[in-house]
């Protein structure tokens, strides 16, 4: 059954006007071991490179690290204003650091500050003994949160990033875990686009040089090991839209700045990102059998983003997929069908289609009649 009332001038334009899909050129030769450009909305890849190779991520580890601490702030386990003791294992962490001193009290906040801002390895093991007691059990946590995201191709052995033999992750895994943490913590995300942290009289200036070459940056993190390369996630927003580029194993500290600031004008430039329908929206109203009522409403249970390249929208053509007959008693919240996006001949996605209400069995007389009718056809 084809129904889509919403998108039928999507259909009519192409038939009138015999509009041809227009193809993005390709994206830019990239100087990197790995690299993945993602949009944030719809989750559509825009560019990539080896973005499923096992990489070692070094500070991108911290990103992982955050979204677990945010994760306990906002459940409730944990406070900004919360004290944290450094322990002698913080104190002497080696690589960048925020410079706490052992058997000092600090603030849940200012770690937060030295480990995204000032990338601060010390600060990073402080929150993981806060969180769980060791860093070795807050590995854990982490593995535990990649899992669940999907991050299928990643494994954490501690929270700052330092090299290890089962310490690994991909582009694809680090664009999961940043979509994540921006989606689910967007006051605490703030903090990424700082660009400077003063502490024990010491101001460090956050190492992502993107934050002032493109006003539209606002994150995320950078990472350096000798085994790692030079590493950087960023994301920038533009009117309504919003890129996540992961660079992982770049020659230098300029190149992975200079490459990932081409990704994102790439992707800006030669791509749109559309909402087509909002969950919960009604895409039809197909008839019922033997209910309480007539119709009932179907629609998506989340929004539907789509990315696409720049001039293709008359060509998107959805097309909702339902049974000839739909009978009571309907659960709202049933699966009853699908919608079928397609972009020209080529198909982007496929969703269930779920009834956005209940229908109940109907009355003796009016289920008699429903199946009087049903009868004759």
């Amino acid at each position: 059954m084809f129904f889509s009332p919403l998108r039928f001038l999507l259909l009519l334009l192409p038939l009138l006007f015999g509009s041809a899909l227009v193809a993005a050129p390709a994206a830019p030769q990239i100087k990197a071991e790995g690299y993945i450009l993602v949009d944030f909305a719809s989750g559509n890849v825009l560019a990539e490179l080896e973005a499923d190779k096992r990489l070692e991520p070094a500070s991108l580890t911290k990103i992982m690290t955050a979204y677990v601490v945010f994760r306990e702030l906002q459940q409730g386990r944990l406070a900004l204003t919360d004290k944290v003791r450094v322990s002698e294992k913080a104190y002497r962490m080696t690589g960048s650091r925020m410079f706490i001193e052992i058997n000092s009290e600090v603030s849940v906040e200012d770690l937060l500050r030295g480990m995204i801002i000032q990338s601060g390895n010390d600060a990073s093991v402080a929150l993981a003994e806060r969180v769980a007691g060791s860093e070795e059990i807050f590995a854990q946590m982490m593995n535990q949160q990649a899992q669940r995201l999907g991050m299928d191709k990643t494994h954490f052995t501690n929270s700052t990033g330092l090299p290890g033999p089962e310490h690994y992750t991909s582009a694809r895994d680090i664009a999961k875990v940043t979509a994540a943490l921006i989606r689910e913590f967007p006051d605490f995300y703030r903090l990424y686009s700082e660009r400077s942290f003063t502490y024990n009289k010491i101001k460090q200036f956050n190492r992502n040089k993107l934050l002032g070459k493109d006003d539209s940056v606002d994150g995320v993190k950078t990472g350096y090991t000798e085994a790692a390369g030079y590493c950087l996630v960023a994301s920038a927003k533009r009117g309504d839209s919003r890129l996540i580029s992961v660079l992982l194993g770049a020659p230098s500290p300029e190149t992975r700045i200079s490459e990932s600031h081409a990704l994102l004008t790439y992707g800006f430039n030669f791509f749109e990102t559309h909402r087509l329908y909002q969950a919960g929206q009604a895409l039809a109203r197909p008839r019922v059998w033997l209910g309480d009522k007539p119709t009932l409403a179907v629609g998506l249970a989340e929004d539907l983003w789509v990315t696409i390249p720049r001039g293709n929208y008359d060509q998107l053509k959805p097309e909702l997929k339902l049974p000839d007959r739909l009978q009571a008693p309907i659960q709202q919240g049933q699966p009853l069908g699908e919608l079928r996006l397609s972009l020209g001949d080529q198909g982007l996605r496929t969703l269930p289609v779920l009834a956005l209400e209940p229908v109940t069995e109907g009355g003796f007389l009016s289920r008699l009649i429903d199946k009087a009718k049903l009868w004759w056809e």
